[in-house]
């Protein structure tokens, strides 16, 4: 019987887009994400057999620990070199590997969980919605994310006080 329930469970992919969810937080609340509590909410839904946390590497320590308590709850981590231009202004878009790998699992899945507030991100959700019939969720502060993004998600989390640490 509990072969048949988990046959019968939600597939999940979350995907992660770190510095979007790091810096709206910290704009909106001056807290940190609980990354931890997210992964319990959506455990709660089905199965997650996919959960990617894009990141940049600078080295630090405080980062490095950070990126280890993604691992350990379960998440896999992408790194991007941190790249500080001549100009003064810094680099590390993941928006492209980010696009690549919910094309890729799209397909697999029932329901693909982005936690960003990246409008760039609207044509994503409408196309594997539209093309591969998978229910989208967004994760995102709400004076903070892009209304597209919100309108083409199938549902809307809103990160509040109780996804903060």
């Amino acid at each position: 019987m509990a072969w048949y329930l988990r046959a019968m469970s939600k597939r999940i992919a979350v995907f992660v887009d770190v510095q979007n969810i790091y810096y709206t937080t910290r704009q909106a609340y001056g807290r940190q994400f609980d990354y931890r509590k997210l992964w319990q909410r959506i455990s709660a839904e089905g199965d997650i057999v996919s959960a990617t946390a894009y990141a940049i590497h600078r080295g630090d320590d405080r980062q490095l620990r950070f990126q280890d308590a993604l691992k350990h709850i379960g998440f896999t981590v992408k790194l991007k070199p941190y790249i500080q231009r001549s100009d003064g202004s810094a680099k590390g878009d993941w928006d492209v590997g980010i696009t690549i790998d919910v094309m890729q699992v799209a397909k697999e899945v029932d329901t693909v969980v982005l936690l960003s507030g990246d409008g760039d991100f609207t044509l994503l959700l409408e196309k594997i919605s539209n093309e591969y019939g998978v229910s989208t969720e967004v994760y995102g502060v709400p004076a903070l994310t892009a209304s597209s993004l919100i309108d083409a998600a199938a549902i809307f989390h809103p990160v509040e006080e109780d996804l903060l640490l």
